[in-house]
């Protein structure tokens, strides 16, 4: 029997996905330093409301991570359970880099940072160990929870197809167009709501997914 808990895990997982899809597709860091600049000290205001919603992503997504849980089967919890763990760290680095960017906007909206200044921050090692340390955390769990969905019989499968998916276009994101790589977080969006529409159907309805 399903907890009481289990629809708002499951709406929150939803929520907390599309505002990071929103987040993505909104957010414009620009080709290069100096755009990077420029895109800031115009559109302040967006690149507030972008940090907001990294933030409230993160913490969405957090509480929607039981619906994950819920279901997996036995066979697949503990690869599963790798998979959740990693993708909270995952979560949680999501709302320091929407810090980082409140962050840095302050900087750059009170000329506390320039071109070279802004270069020199960004390749820090001790930042880009931590940047690039959540983003692993986040595409390792992913791809733990998709294996694990593979083996759970209940879950349709055109939800690890697209997850599957969105890590491609994620490993390929240096060869792909930039509007294809950010457009391709829909697809991450796509298959957190697969996995909550599957944890709210009725468990008898959710059996006979398994029978089919």
């Amino acid at each position: 029997m399903r907890s009481d808990w289990l629809p708002v895990s499951a709406a929150l997982l939803v929520t907390g996905a599309m505002a990071l899809a929103l987040a993505t597709l909104v957010g414009d860091s620009g080709g290069s330093t100096s755009e990077t600049l420029r895109s800031v000290e115009n559109n302040d205001g967006r690149w507030l409301a972008v940090a907001v919603i990294y933030l409230l992503a993160s913490a969405c997504l957090t509480l929607g991570l039981p619906t994950i849980l819920y279901v997996l089967q036995d066979r697949s919890r503990f690869l599963g359970g790798l998979g959740v763990i990693s993708l909270a760290l995952g979560f949680i680095g999501l709302a320091g880099y929407g810090m980082l960017v409140t962050f840095f906007r302050a900087l750059v909206i009170t000329d506390a940072i320039r071109g070279p200044a802004l270069r020199a921050a960004a390749e820090e090692s001790g930042l880009t160990v931590v940047l690039y340390g959540w983003v692993v955390a986040f595409v390792l769990g992913e791809l733990l929870v998709t294996l694990a969905l593979l083996r759970v019989p209940e879950v349709p499968r055109w939800v690890p197809a697209v997850l599957a998916a969105h890590l491609v276009a994620v490993a390929l994101g240096g060869v792909l167009p930039d509007a294809v790589t950010r457009a391709a977080v829909l697809l991450l969006a796509l298959g957190f709501a697969g996995i909550a529409i599957t944890a709210a159907l009725p468990d008898p309805h959710r059996r006979s997914l398994a029978r089919a």
